[in-house]
């Protein structure tokens, strides 16, 4: 785990400085202080998914890109079997399994989320993120206890909840056990469109 944290800390170093981008504009785009930046970029600080999101959008990779080295290469369809999703483990026990990884030009990120739950968790204020572009989450399996901004929403097996991903969101699994969902991390309208 720490060898892959080192990894993809030196690409994304390596992109900044390669594009010439300050660490002023990148801690700005991935919405960190400067100094948060720096410790991702040194891979002192695991690494959220939305901070790998937002590190890509403004490099212009595939966040695919960011977290295996390589470019996804499968433009016309990709078929994921179960349990061979790439693994990304980030935030506190969150486990992601991309389900898309092989295909190039998303227009969104499919990932099965795995949120463990926490007794302790339960009464902490939930940490929320934020990130261009909308999502969808499709609860598969138990309960998530969702916040966006200042309203929180229970959803169980067979909800859904779609959202601009620019506010403020956040989630725990409740109800006593982990919790699977679907989430498909859409992005904005216009980032197809840039630089063409």
């Amino acid at each position: 785990m720490q060898d892959q944290l080192m990894d993809i800390a030196q690409r994304i170093q390596t992109l900044r400085e390669i594009m010439e981008f300050s660490v002023e504009e990148m801690a700005l785009a991935s919405g960190v202080s400067e100094e948060e930046y720096l410790e991702y970029e040194a891979g002192h600080k695991d690494f959220s998914f939305t901070f790998l999101y937002n590190c890509a959008q403004k490099f212009g990779v595939d966040i695919i890109e960011l977290l295996t080295g390589d470019s996804p290469r499968l433009s016309f369809y990709s078929i994921i079997r179960a349990g061979e999703g790439l693994s990304i483990s980030r935030r506190k026990g969150f486990t992601y399994q991309h389900m898309a990884y092989r295909f190039s030009d998303k227009i969104a990120e499919p990932f099965l989320v795995t949120a463990p739950y926490s007794e302790e968790e339960q009464e902490l204020p939930i940490h929320l993120s934020h990130h261009k572009g909308q999502e969808f989450d499709y609860i598969l399996k138990g309960q998530l206890k969702v916040q966006m901004e200042d309203h929180v929403e229970y959803l169980k097996a067979g909800d859904a909840i779609y959202y601009d991903s620019g506010h403020g969101h956040g989630m725990i699994a409740t109800g006593g056990e982990e919790c699977v969902f679907l989430a498909v991390v859409m992005k904005e309208k216009s980032d197809k469109n840039e630089g063409e």
